[in-house]
């Protein structure tokens, strides 16, 4: 109450992180996608923090329970891909910024996979990791096809779901770190298909 009537006063929401606390947070979701990635759920958190280059104490401040810290290392990883849309775009023609965000798709799939056996201890405990990542994923699409599309660049007639899905398909034929040259190829015909006719269906 504010006093003047019981008005409720707005929750001004979560207080933004100082600039040193944000760079140990960073780091430490780095370093929890590379342990759960590499070593697995088991991994140990003092390995995570002293990795991070921080104290477990820091650790636990941000991230209080193991279940907490992965769900936060999968979203981080699922947030820097879906805003690398919007990034590329300012810096490269739409359909260049198209093909490039399809990289870091099959970056965040091979990642995803790795870290799979860890995200399966978080559903175990009630979480739902996954929880709107297909919507995000699509808005990024989305976003991608719009710019192609009033470019000339990309088919104007291509839904988000289809290309997701292919993306999905190249990443579970070709996903693994050797792959990577298949992969690119795969991606390239995907591209080409976009491309086709991009302009005459403007």
């Amino acid at each position: 109450m504010d006093g003047r009537g019981g008005d409720t006063v707005p929750d001004p929401g979560p207080r933004p992180l100082r600039a040193d606390a944000q760079r140990n947070r960073d780091r430490l979701l780095a370093a929890a996608v590379r342990a759960f990635f590499n070593d697995g759920p088991d991994v140990t958190l003092d390995a995570i923090a002293k990795d991070a280059g921080v104290g477990i104490g820091t650790l636990y401040r941000h991230f209080p329970t193991r279940e907490a810290l992965i769900e936060a290392a999968y979203r981080n990883e699922l947030t820097k891909l879906c805003d690398a849309a919007a990034e590329l775009l300012r810096t490269l023609p739409p359909d260049e910024a198209m093909r490039a965000w399809m990289d870091h798709f099959v970056d965040y799939m091979t990642t995803k996979r790795g870290m799979a056996d860890a995200l399966r201890v978080v559903i175990a405990s009630g979480g739902d990791p996954y929880a709107e990542s297909r919507d995000r994923l699509i808005a990024a699409i989305t976003m991608l096809l719009h710019a192609g599309a009033a470019a000339g660049s990309v088919r104007s007639d291509v839904e988000p779901v289809d290309v997701l899905a292919s993306l999905g398909g190249v990443s579970l034929a070709a996903g693994a770190p050797a792959q990577r040259d298949q992969a690119s190829r795969m991606l390239d015909l995907l591209m080409d298909g976009l491309r086709y006719r991009a302009t005459s269906t403007r």
